[in-house]
């Protein structure tokens, strides 16, 4: 299928900040600034890297690096437990630092979003002098240790692509007339939505190469991810600004919400993990209510680490902290509702139905997540009214938690676990500041 002749122009800039959480550390203690440095979860040397310095990174450390190994590999590495807080701050003023150039349009992760221009802004020398000034912008009004990479592209995905290309401190754009030839030398796992799965997936059909998905004709695309996802991938390598066609896309509406926890070892027991169930359950349903839903289900996930003797009996599986382990799960359907007293009946309920026995005794992770969201102003009022006034006890106990902190208030379950279990961020949902907390 031939394209028509589209104008060399990039119709947007996706910008990508360099390291960010260790950047972060390195603005904020200037003796950091040049030496290897590691973000992670928490102290402890079988959890791992969520983030390094390009000092580190220099090293072979980078994220998903266990922390044992990362000490191994440079004893000197400066290890810091991140804040989410902190990190969140620092992407709103990188946000209002790019906003002084130009119009944020998406903020896909904490630290990357994107800008669309328009007119004569999307002409190549304009293009390069935005990404310029958005560069110099973060430096002046966020930080020096602040640096970032910008893509420029005739459509969105391609400009993440491109911001990739070049790190750190890159500027690379990839115009039309230069498609797709300019992204024949990258790897499949450089495209956005490729990971060592997809990757595997693609190779078992016969495509090892970028050369090799790029010589497929659409309807070869579609053939390879059995799905619209291939057409709409062979029109964005190609520079169209949409490859849908008509086809339906997402809605956008949140589905889920939940948290998850990776355990100190003083929780990994049936009771600490229990409490740490318990927290997680208390900060889901406060977003589900500042967030304006309601939910049907709730699906609880549970996994236990095993022994050498253990684990040769069953089928195991291996964790990225290095623990072998085996998992469970179960997910429960209830009435409606958002109240944090009625939610935690049903996780009692499906906690009342986990697995028992040795090899069940030492759990290192938990995950809650609320499910078949449903918008409040589509809820159908209940007909009787709750006899036990718990969505007031719910909203009382939220105005509490959003003037003193989002703990202050709670069921007794969760007491021995009140201070784990921190807001972690995950690089696809950005922490949200409810009072005085983010969640």
């Amino acid at each position: 299928m031939a394209f028509p002749p589209q104008p060399d122009r990039f119709t947007f800039l996706h910008v990508d900040l360099n390291s960010f959480f260790a950047s972060v550390e390195q603005q904020l203690h200037p003796e950091y600034r040049g030496r290897p440095l590691a973000v992670v979860p928490t102290m402890a040397d079988t959890t791992c890297c969520i983030a390094a310095s390009y000092e580190a990174k220099r090293l072979k450390i980078k994220t998903g690096t266990q922390v044992g190994e990362a000490k191994r590999i440079c004893p000197d590495i400066v290890l810091i437990e991140g804040d989410h807080a902190v990190y969140s701050d620092y992407s709103a003023r990188i946000a209002k630092a790019v906003e002084l150039v130009c119009p944020v349009a998406h903020t896909p992760s904490i630290d990357e979003m994107s800008c669309e221009l328009m007119g004569r802004e999307q002409e190549p020398p304009r293009a390069r002098k935005i990404a310029l000034e958005i560069k110099q912008s973060i430096y002046k009004n966020v930080g020096e240790a602040l640096r970032c990479s910008i893509g420029m592209a005739p459509n969105r995905y391609l400009a993440k692509i491109a911001s990739d290309m070049q790190k750190p401190d890159g500027l690379i754009g990839l115009l039309p007339s230069q498609l797709p030839r300019a992204i024949a030398h990258l790897e499949l796992r450089d495209l956005p939505g490729v990971g060592a799965r997809t990757e595997a997936r693609l190779n078992a059909k016969g495509i090892t190469t970028m050369e090799q998905l790029l010589a497929l004709d659409r309807n070869g695309m579609h053939k390879l991810w059995d799905s619209v996802w291939g057409d709409r991938l062979y029109h964005w390598l190609r520079g169209a600004e949409s490859g849908d066609d008509g086809a339906p896309v997402s809605s956008g509406i949140q589905k889920s919400l939940g948290h998850s926890h990776v355990m100190a070892p003083e929780f990994r027991t049936p009771e600490g993990a229990w409490a740490v169930a318990h927290k997680l359950l208390h900060k889901a349903a406060m977003r589900l209510r500042m967030e304006n839903f309601y939910t049907g289900s709730m699906a609880v996930t549970i996994r236990f680490s095993l022994t050498k003797e253990q684990a040769a009996r069953i089928k195991a599986k291996r964790h990225f902290s290095g623990l072998t382990h085996s998992g469970w799960g179960m997910e429960a359907r209830f009435r409606d509702c958002r109240d944090t007293l009625t939610l935690l009946e049903v996780l009692r309920g499906i906690w009342s139905q986990r697995p028992q026995g040795a090899e069940f005794q030492r759990p290192f992770f938990v995950g809650v997540t609320l499910r078949n969201l449903i918008p409040e102003n589509e809820y159908q009022t209940e007909l009787f009214v709750d006899p036990n006034n718990r969505a007031e006890l719910s909203a009382t106990m939220d105005k509490l938690n959003l003037k003193y902190g989002h703990t202050t208030l709670h069921f007794a379950g969760m007491l021995p676990a009140r201070e784990s279990a921190p807001t972690r961020i995950a690089f696809t949902q950005i922490p949200v500041q409810y009072g005085v907390d983010y969640m």
